[in-house]
């Protein structure tokens, strides 16, 4: 049987890599990669719209992210750097690129992986935010 908390979870993994695809411009031909609904899967994570989401500041969401078990902070700012790096460069939005650079800083800490294509995200955000 499972569990809410590993429901969750697997979502998360899931939203990771349709947007990890989409970064790299390789979506597939699934339908969650295709029309990826982010208030919906939001609600499913953090139950609330992404709307709402992105409006908190980061550090509200980190607290929100320090809500659950540790073991899975890493799978979380993953999923939030992805995601504000991906809506970031769709709108060209300097707060959404700030969010995800600190998310995926954060995923670096947390995962203890040497992750180069998030040290170049990284990097990328820091240029376009001078």
């Amino acid at each position: 049987m499972i569990t809410d908390k590993e429901f969750t979870l697997r979502l998360i993994r899931q939203l990771t890599q349709a947007l990890e695809k989409l970064i790299l411009d390789k979506p597939e031909e699934s339908l969650m990669q295709k029309e990826l609904d982010f208030d919906t899967l939001m609600r499913d994570i953090f139950k609330m719209s992404f709307t709402e989401i992105s409006s908190k500041p980061k550090q509200e969401l980190i607290n929100m992210v320090n809500e659950r078990q540790e073991r899975d902070h890493k799978d979380y700012y993953e999923m939030l750097g992805n995601l504000f790096y991906f809506t970031g460069k769709q709108g060209q939005n300097n707060d959404f690129l700030d969010k995800a650079k600190t998310f995926y800083e954060l995923y670096l800490q947390t995962s203890g992986i040497f992750a180069l294509p998030v040290i170049n995200r990284i990097n990328e955000i820091k240029k376009a935010l001078e």
